[in-house]
């Protein structure tokens, strides 16, 4: 409003947004965040703004933006430079689930980050340590009395009339690398009145769910650095067939907005490096878990590990 009234009264745009206190090299090269709608999304984009800013790069903040499809969606188009993403989840983006590269760690970062720079000038860069995959939790109470600790166990169990109901993103539900993928590969199929189908991405809602029984349910969508899964009661299923591919997270910027503020790369390098698993269950913990405001948890750790100041 402010750049729109000194532009109604005759200014050139630089000379307003010298009078503003804005550089011509700060409007143009403010980094525009986003992030995806769940805990740990709100989480990786604090933590990215934070210590960009820190760096002295300015940055525009678009968090909980949406789930990964209106996500890649304005990535892609330029409504936004930069979010966090999971190498996994490339296999998606280039239809190409049936490569083993996804599978690995290495193979299938290389792989999505050749991917998107060729086809759409999408830089990812160095990923965390963490494999936040797709994953079912289950009530501990239902594991221990059914003897369910792998997707095997569960799938057999559900066969033979074991009463299962599963919270869930119509994401995890609908998309084939989840919840079809775990079917197929385990030999069991959900009927829709055993599938709770929760707006929105966050796995935060699918665990309290089973962890009160909302409407019956007893299962979860989950991932794997999930804080509240053993907290709120829930055990995660292992899945001995290695279906999910592994999700690292990292940052995946344009190419042209890291051409002009080329230090994004070496300030976010050691954040995600330190994000580990045990890392990233624990913050996220604090969030879900315990009501803590995501922008506090991440100033915490940040100046706790040395990244700010």
């Amino acid at each position: 409003m402010i750049l729109a009234s000194l532009r109604r009264h005759g200014l050139p745009v630089l000379a307003a947004l010298s009078i503003i206190g804005v550089s011509p090299a700060q409007a143009q090269s403010a980094l525009r965040v986003g992030s995806k709608i769940d805990t740990e999304g709100s989480l990786l984009g604090n933590l990215m703004i934070q210590v960009l800013e820190a760096g002295g790069i300015k940055t525009e903040n678009r968090l909980q933006l949406g789930v990964t499809k209106i996500l890649r969606s304005a990535l892609v188009s330029g409504e936004i430079d930069l979010y966090p993403e999971y190498t996994g989840n490339g296999a998606f983006f280039f239809a190409d689930e049936s490569n083993p590269a996804w599978k690995n760690r290495t193979a299938g970062y290389e792989r999505v980050r050749a991917l998107d720079l060729e086809k759409n000038k999408l830089v990812w860069l160095e990923p965390s340590p963490a494999n936040n995959t797709w994953a079912i939790a289950i009530r501990k109470d239902v594991a221990s009395a059914n003897k369910l600790v792998s997707l095997a166990d569960l799938g057999r169990w559900v066969t033979g009339g074991g009463k299962l109901k599963l919270a869930a993103s119509a994401e995890f539900v609908e998309r084939p690398d989840a919840l079809p993928a775990f079917q197929s590969a385990y030999g069991f199929k959900l009927k829709q009145d055993q599938i709770l189908t929760l707006a929105g991405g966050d796995t935060t809602v699918t665990i309290k769910a089973a962890a009160e029984q909302t409407s019956g349910v007893n299962a979860a969508m989950a991932y794997g650095t999930d804080g509240p899964v053993a907290a709120l009661g829930l055990v995660i299923l292992d899945d001995p067939k290695g279906v999910q591919p592994v999700y690292a997270p990292a940052p995946v910027i344009r190419a042209d907005a890291l051409a002009k503020q080329p230090k994004a790369k070496e300030l976010l390098a050691p954040v995600f490096k330190a994000l580990d698993g045990p890392t990233l269950q624990s913050l996220n913990a604090k969030i879900a878990l315990d009501g803590q405001d995501a922008k506090k948890v991440a100033a915490t750790w940040l100046k706790a590990k040395g990244f700010v100041k």
